[in-house]
């Protein structure tokens, strides 16, 4: 690289992010985030869809998440800077494709920690009542939303005071997190022996919905929102003191901690569950008054009234340390995309203890005005899933550009068989969305056109001066893209159910099946490739990808290279 195009450190003035988290912080700040208030909900939701195998969805979306993951361990190791997900498809593509990829993440991420604080009460609520409605689960006014409010608070304000201090609150906390699924999983499976009902041919047998019930469990049943989270660490690669070390390591070691938790979660939620809570067929499963919490139903039904006990409580502190960690992932996210000018530059302001203080506030402020409009648990879920699928999407198509872009930069992770697992990991990332259901996916294109919205207006705001470019002839394929998942999500088999794939106001109703099951899946898969192969080639010159590289990431890649 030109010494001419690198600024100085000694350019840098002002606060800058301290290099404070160890390998073992770093790997819990993903580990934290996969272990949320998914361990509790996604073993009983999956199961309602899939019935026990439901088992095989686990291993199914273990298997794709791990595909996306080692997609990103590649770039996360080679780009320690803060926000990674949204910087490495503007060093690839630009400006368009950079905006693009952050407003995804941030919007998934700074909607995660509002749905813990709502796992907090939902949870809380079996002790504590007047916070939320017994049948809707929603917020009760003022009571629920006054508490609601405070734990948003308290989660960032250790946001605020400190990375050093957040490292140390979710270091003890995840502890916790790994210990108390380990105690039920083997406590449950030894005093349960309901081998039986893997098998059970009254209520539908092993897979009641067949193959299309397994994929749907994926998306729908919490399985892909439970596993997100392993990319947590590449949010604070600038905080890493050995970042080209940790952060592949993180990314990688979250994601088999979380497969070989929740898969055996799913084994003891199955081998636990009475026989006589299956009513009718595995759609209708009774726990009583205790469905917010299903694994302490099981424990208690079991006798283990200790465990049930114990699993209220980690109920609590599972979702909060999630809820923290995405505080915190949400405010980097916003922080980077005001490094790259998509925003207004105070976004990107750091204080004395060197956090992005401004992002921390204003994702607390988005934070709460989600309770509004999605007052309890389930409404935000399937939205989220597909947010971070939209950002895991736009990964395999950076690592490729990157790797023609920025090939003498050191790869402490290099992806073997990139040529097969990067477009491999881009369908997966769109197959995913489509197992969601029109429902969803019609949502999130709304949601992705409203940024759209917000980026022209940010532009025409903003000094000519001081515009970014746009790089459309670069980031064009995103747009026909998500057009193009939209309508195959219509005319395809996968719904999202309850009535929801239908557009207000319209006579449209998606998830229609003109597509056949198997036929849709198929067609996405080649208009994947399709995409795949015409953005991969139209990325930035390798000179202008180096300009980015460079103006984006601060001093904390100065620090690396030098």
């Amino acid at each position: 690289m030109a010494e001419a195009t690198r600024p100085t450190t000694a350019a840098v003035q002002g606060p800058t992010l301290k290099r404070e988290m160890g390998p073992i912080a770093i790997l819990f700040s993903s580990v934290g985030v996969v272990i949320g208030s998914g361990w509790l909900l996604g073993a009983y939701h999956a199961t309602l869809i899939a019935g026990p195998a439901a088992l095989v969805s686990w291993i199914i979306g273990a298997l794709a998440i791990l595909i996306l993951g080692l997609n990103l361990a590649e770039l996360g190791g080679m780009y320690s800077v803060a926000g990674g997900l949204v910087r490495y498809p503007h060093f690839a593509f630009g400006s368009l494709a950079g905006f693009s990829a952050g407003w995804f993440y941030f919007l998934g991420s700074v909607t995660t920690a509002p749905i813990e604080a709502l796992a907090v009460l939902t949870y809380a609520s079996n002790y504590l009542h007047g916070l939320l409605n017994p049948t809707t689960g929603s917020l009760i006014w003022p009571a629920g939303y006054v508490v609601a409010v405070l734990i948003m608070a308290v989660l960032t304000i250790l946001n605020v005071i400190g990375i050093k201090w957040m490292s140390e609150v979710n270091k003890y906390a995840v502890w916790w997190k790994i210990l108390i699924p380990s105690i039920a999983i083997v406590a449950i499976i030894i005093v349960g022996h309901n081998s039986s009902l893997f098998s059970d041919s009254s209520h539908g047998g092993f897979a009641p919905d067949g193959f299309h019930g397994i994929l749907a469990a994926v998306t729908a049943g919490g399985i892909v929102f439970s596993y997100t989270g392993f990319e947590g660490a590449i949010s604070f690669g600038a905080e890493s003191k050995n970042p080209a070390r940790d952060i592949p390591f993180a990314v990688i070691g979250a994601m088999l901690i979380g497969a070989v938790i929740y898969i055996l979660l799913q084994v003891a939620f199955l081998t636990g569950l009475p026989a006589h809570d299956v009513v009718s067929d595995w759609t209708k499963i009774n726990l009583g008054a205790s469905a917010t919490g299903p694994f302490a139903a099981i424990a208690a039904a079991l006798g283990m009234s200790w465990l049930a006990l114990v699993l209220y409580i980690d109920a609590i502190i599972s979702p909060a340390d999630t809820g923290l960690l995405q505080i915190g992932t949400a405010s980097r996210t916003i922080f980077a995309i005001a490094r790259n000018k998509y925003i207004p530059s105070f976004f990107g302001r750091l204080n004395t203890f060197g956090v992005p203080w401004i992002a921390i506030v204003f994702s607390f402020i988005v934070g709460l005005i989600c309770f509004g409009p999605f007052p309890n648990w389930g409404t935000l879920v399937g939205l989220v899933t597909d947010f971070a699928l939209l950002t895991y999407a736009t990964v395999p198509i950076s690592v490729s550009a990157l790797r023609k872009l920025d090939p003498d930069r050191p790869r402490p992770f290099k992806l073997p068989g990139l040529a097969v697992l990067a477009p491999a990991g881009f369908i997966i990332a769109n197959e995913l969305l489509l197992f969601a259901g029109f429902g969803v996916v019609w949502k999130m294109f709304v949601a992705v056109v409203i940024g759209v919205v917000l980026l022209l207006v940010g532009l025409v705001t903003r000094p000519a001066s001081d515009r970014p470019q746009l790089d459309f002839l670069n980031s064009w394929w995103i747009l026909p893209w998500l057009i193009g998942v939209v309508v195959i999500s219509y005319f395809g088999s996968f719904q999202a159910g309850g009535g929801t794939d239908a557009i207000p106001f319209t006579k449209l109703t998606g998830g229609n099946g003109t597509l056949h099951f198997g036929v849709d899946m198929a067609v996405l898969a080649a208009w994947s490739l399709i995409i795949y192969y015409l953005a991969v080639p139209v990325r930035l010159s390798r000179e202008r990808a180096q300009q980015y590289i460079v103006d984006s990431s601060s001093a904390e890649l100065i620090e690396m290279a030098e």
